[in-house]
Formats: C-alpha cells, structure tokens, sequence
C-alpha cells in the first residue's frame, strides 16, 4: 500500500501542472482569430486540452481506487468477512495493472509513441500455411487492441486464394490502429513471427513451420518530416476486392500510391470514395518513408549497411510452437509462456512489456 500511496502522490504536481497548461490551452484557444488564422494550431491545442484531461480523469480514478483499498484494508482488519479480502485483492491487482501501464506509457520517448499505429502484416515462406499464418496474426492484433480499448480498420487486405482454419488465408494486410499509445507498444512487435503446428493442409498431418513478417509505424507524420515531391510518385487506381478475387466494389475506389525514387509502396481501400483513399494511402507512404529514415540513420549510427529482412529461418523475433509442445518463445527477451490460446486470442500484454522493458534506461 505504501507503494501506491507514494506514487498517487509524486503526480499530485503533475496534475496541477496538467490544470495549469489546460487553462493557458483554453485561454489561447479563446483568441477570436486563430481558427481562422492558425486552423493547424487550433486543432493542436484542442488535441492537448483533451488528452490532459484525459491523463487527469485517469489519475484521479488512481488515486480513488487507492483510497478506496484503504477503506477495505481497514475494514478487512477489523472483520473476519472474508468478502472485503477477496474484494480488496481484486482491486489491488486491477489498481497494480493501471499503475504497470502508467510506468511504461511514462517511459515512451519517441515522437509519436504516443499516437496511432499502421501494422502491416506479410506472409513469407510456407505457401498456404504461411497466409493462414498472417491471418492469424491479424486476427491476434485486432484482439489486443480491443482489450486495450483501441479501433481498428483494415485499410488493405491482399487475400489468399486459400479458405483455411483462420478464413481466408492473407498475402499482406494493413491495420490502422488507433488508439492513445498504440505506437509506443506496437512498433516492439516489429520483426519475423514464427508458426510450428501441424498443418491443417496436410493430407498427412505433416508438422509445417511458417513465417510471417510484421511491421509497424506511427499512423500520422508531420508533412515536414518527409518532403514527398508530386513528381517522385505515381497513383494505380483499381477494384477493391474481397476473398477469392471476388469484386466487392464495382468502382476503382482503391488507391495504390509508388514512391519511385525508392519503390516503396502503400495501398488504401477501407474508404468510400477514391478521394479519402487517396489521401490515407499518402499518409501512409509518408510513415514509411520516415521508417526507411530513421533505419538508415541508425545504420549510419551503428556503422552498418540496411539490410531488408528475410522472412524465414533464423530471423525470427518469436516463435509460436503447437507441436510437439505448445509454447510461445520470444527471442529477444527470453520470455515464454506456455498459453499459445492466450496469446493467439491477444493476451499479449506480457510479451509486449517484456520487449518494452528491454530497450528502455
């Protein structure tokens, strides 16, 4: 109880400097001319009044569900009800989940690990297995953010030919996950997933094992991170389709946009109108092309040549074995966990604060 009560009370000044900058947000915003002036500017500064009340209202629940523990340790110590101990140690972990999360989101320092996250997920070798494969990983990535209270839009979706356990089987897909911090702990998820299962394509239950490539970036780049000159790209307008190749848009809504000076690719076609489509897949270009930027700065940094990773054997960053034994292993932390169910339904909070915890002071 110390522990809680002493963090509750190190962010009482924060809060009051959330309060303070709230007031000089709003007092700016007051200003008669700037929607009309400074339209960007106004946008800013409604974006941070709303995410400082936010980071209030979430504190001051905190700081209840602490005072509240007290009452109940008080309670329970004078009572032999062992009704107020089992409610008491239910608040306790739900209130010790808020406070992990708190620690870690306070930790973020990138740009814009606090913002929206793009995903997109690639299958590699292992023909219909490995598009199963990607399926699954999607299927396991929209359930994380629904526990995490987060939204999630496929905004491209490239399906298999093949119908398996998982539906459709997934050449690539693009999730666009937005949600607070959905960046911050999704770009840790980045790198070469791997399967080991029997393979349900088998006609003789042969053990098969699968990869697939996961990448993530921040959802929005500021315009002049990257310069995108109109010269430099080339739009592909064509048919949204759906499994099977079968055509579920009868208008060429969908946009594919090309980087030519690089080749880099992003492709929309979640949106109604060829227009919004358009504007989502410029956007994501500009994501990727900030993550080609940063890989080479910190190639240059470390003295090495960027090298495009092969989605196969021996570069995986996890495995995920259903047979011989089931167990879930994460190469770069070590950590493992024997619940493949869990994890594959989106329980990945561990697995992901472990790859959190690894690269943080």
């Amino acid at each position: 109880m110390y522990e809680i009560r002493s963090a509750c009370s190190r962010n009482v000044f924060d809060l009051r400097q959330l309060r303070e900058d709230i007031l000089k947000y709003e007092s700016e915003l007051s200003a008669s001319h700037i929607w009309q002036n400074d339209p960007e500017r106004a946008k800013e500064l409604g974006s941070q009044i709303a995410n400082s009340k936010k980071e209030i209202a979430r504190w001051e629940h905190i700081t209840g569900e602490a005072a509240t523990l007290e009452e109940l340790w008080a309670i329970a110590g004078a009572s032999p009800d062992s009704g107020f101990l089992r409610e008491f140690d239910e608040r306790l972990f739900m209130l010790e989940q808020s406070l992990r999360a708190v620690e870690i989101e306070y930790l973020f320092s990138g740009k814009y690990d606090k913002g929206s996250a793009l995903v997109s997920i690639y299958s590699g070798a292992g023909g219909k297995d490995a598009e199963d494969w990607a399926a699954m990983l999607a299927r396991m990535y929209e359930r994380y953010a629904e526990r995490l209270g987060w939204k999630v839009i496929r905004v491209h979706e490239h399906n298999g030919e093949y119908h398996g356990p998982s539906g459709w089987g997934i050449k690539n897909v693009t999730l666009d996950i937005k949600g607070d911090f959905a960046y911050g702990y999704l770009k840790h998820e980045r790198g070469v997933h791997r399967l080991v299962r029997i393979s349900p394509f088998s006609s003789q239950s042969l053990r098969h094992t699968s990869f697939a490539l996961v990448e993530a970036l921040p959802e929005m780049i500021e315009p002049e991170e990257i310069e995108i000159k109109p010269e430099e790209i080339t739009f592909d307008f064509f048919r949204a389709s759906g499994p099977g190749g079968q055509n579920v848009n009868k208008r060429e809504t969908a946009v594919r946009v090309i980087h030519n000076p690089t080749g880099i690719q992003a492709t929309a076609q979640s949106e109604r109108t060829q227009e919004r489509n358009r504007e989502t897949a410029m956007q994501h270009l500009r994501a990727k092309l900030y993550q080609k930027k940063l890989a080479e700065i910190e190639a240059e940094r470390r003295g090495i040549r960027g090298e495009q990773v092969s989605v196969e054997w021996g570069s995986q960053i996890r495995s995920y074995v259903l047979h011989p034994y089931r167990l879930v292993k994460d190469h770069r932390t070590n950590y493992e966990t024997s619940d493949v169910e869990g994890v594959l339904d989106g329980d990945l909070d561990a697995l992901v604060e472990a790859s959190i915890r690894r690269v943080m002071p």
